[in-house]
């Protein structure tokens, strides 16, 4: 919203921005905003299984396949509360509010997760999903609002704001690392705790940041008509705490039934959409069955990413050769590598967007590129563990896991960042929030997906060479099937989008 009376999503609503480094001057406080939160969520990313493993089954290599399941069930609902997030912020408290909101809840949920139980664990768990439902997909939205419709900058503002979300994602598991095992504890005996705790004070960082650069804004994210009182932010805070104990009900159910729930939440929200596309028009209509479509391939491509914070952390701890010249790189670094990549490629991907002119892939054959790179990461991988086995140590080369995260960067740069804006041009004018939450409830499916997966990768035993093998010579076949797949349905996809590139 623009002020308390006219929507932001109307051009002559817009308000006028200083303009910093070509883009409008909020963009940089939401960067930075975003860039404390994305250091907390990746802080804690690389320890997660780890520690479900350390502290609760004892460092024994069977808990890692339930360690694999509860960190993709986690990340299942922290994607999927964005749905309920983009509602709350749309028709009750407004965007500011609900960023402010949700950050104060996810602080609450680290420091419980740094508690050494289960239960608690669980509950900080399903507190940051909450705290996340109301704080991601709406930043995400504000990014878009504060672009006028048709500004032809507003892909490259996303891509400005994912580097954001990757510089905190870069120093996070570097900075934890050492915290964790060289400041206070040490690498045979890591201190977790101190990961989570760190992560939290990061989330509180990004509150007080973006409490201070609201003003910025000028009215976009206002509360709306009517919902200016106070006694909305103490009703939403009180649901939440309500919610959080639904969230915590949710993990302990397991990934396979969750999955079942996930996809029920999807088509409620697939009908939702439609019925407000159908209700503006045949091209509202059209815009929300494309991006229906590339909401289903997002799915496959983030069921395979995410084995980045699960079976790849059990393989650099077990089956990479991590010694490099008498130097031991930390399991831990290999989180940042993908985070490098990207604000390395960012703007050269963007650059080869602008310089391709009118030979600029359209929106479905970037997703398409987006999963064959996933996939030619796969490729490698199947490559490496069939061929590349030291007899001696039977692990990999180092390079090949590092090789793995570039290429799969290329690939997220592809989908990820376009993704972002393509909900901002195709979701109907008054539930953008919503269909955010819509493209993170399909992240968030494939998330849940990659625990499922990654629970078969390690099998009941522990990762193997032959069980990382097969599964992701199976992972190769899916990705580079559905891209190709994708690639010839493009023109169909395009139709539907009617001119939106």
């Amino acid at each position: 919203m623009s002020g308390a009376t006219t929507s932001s999503d109307s051009p002559t609503a817009l308000p006028e921005f200083a303009q910093v480094l070509g883009h409008p001057k909020p963009l940089w406080m939401l960067f930075m905003a975003e860039f404390w939160e994305r250091f907390a969520f990746y802080g804690i990313r690389w320890a997660l299984v780890l520690y479900i493993v350390a502290q609760f089954y004892n460092g024994d290599a069977s808990g890692q396949a339930p360690a694999g399941l509860i960190y993709g069930s986690y990340l299942a609902l922290v994607y999927a509360g964005a749905i309920f997030g983009g509602y709350v912020a749309d028709r009750y408290i407004g965007y500011q509010r609900s960023i402010l909101i949700g950050a104060v809840i996810m602080a609450i949920g680290l420091f419980l997760v740094s508690i050494p139980n289960q239960d608690v664990f669980k509950l900080g768990l399903a507190t940051i999903v909450v705290g996340n439902g109301l704080f991601k997909p709406i930043i995400s939205t504000v990014v878009g609002k504060i672009y006028a419709q048709g500004d032809e900058r507003r892909d490259s503002g996303f891509t400005i704001f994912y580097m954001g979300i990757n510089a905190g994602a870069f120093v996070a598991p570097i900075l934890t690392q050492i915290l964790a095992e060289k400041v206070f504890g040490t690498e045979t005996m890591p201190a977790y705790k101190v990961v989570f705790i760190a992560a939290a004070i990061g989330m509180l960082i990004s509150t007080f940041w973006f409490w201070l650069g609201r003003g910025q804004l000028k009215g976009i994210g206002a509360p709306p008509v009517g919902g200016e009182s106070l006694a909305r932010v103490a009703i939403v805070a009180i649901g939440a705490a309500c919610v959080v104990p639904v969230v915590y009900f949710l993990l302990a159910l397991g990934a396979q039934t969750l999955q079942l729930i996930l996809t029920v939440m999807f088509v409620l929200l697939a009908v939702m959409l439609l019925i407000e596309g159908i209700r503006n028009g045949p091209v509202a209509r059209d815009k929300v069955i494309a991006m229906l479509i590339i909401f289903a391939f997002n799915i496959l491509f983030w069921m395979f990413f995410e084995q980045a914070g699960s079976s790849f952390t059990f393989l650099a701890d077990n089956i990479v050769n991590r010694d490099l010249g008498g130097w031991t790189f930390p399991t831990a670094w290999f989180q940042s590598v993908n985070s490098v990549a990207i604000i390395l490629l960012a703007p050269v991907i963007a650059w080869i967007w602008v310089k391709m002119g009118r030979w600029n892939p359209s929106i479905p054959r970037k997703f398409g590129l987006g999963l064959l790179f996933n996939g030619l990461a796969f490729l490698l991988l199947m490559v490496a563990l069939s061929s590349m086995v030291d007899p001696a140590t039977l692990k990999i080369p180092f390079w090949t896991l590092f090789a793995v995260y570039w290429i799969q960067s290329i690939g997220e740069l592809c989908l990820s960042p376009i993704g972002l804006s393509m909900v901002t041009k195709l979701a109907p004018m008054r539930l953008v929030g919503f269909g955010m939450g819509g493209w993170f409830l399909s992240t968030g499916i494939g998330n849940n997906l990659s625990g499922i997966f990654a629970g078969h990768v390690s099998g009941e035993g522990g990762m193997t060479t032959a069980s990382a093998l097969s599964g992701y010579t199976f992972g190769f076949w899916s990705l580079i099937g559905f891209g190709v797949l994708l690639f010839l349905i493009a023109p169909l996809i395009q139709k539907l989008m009617h001119g939106v590139k």
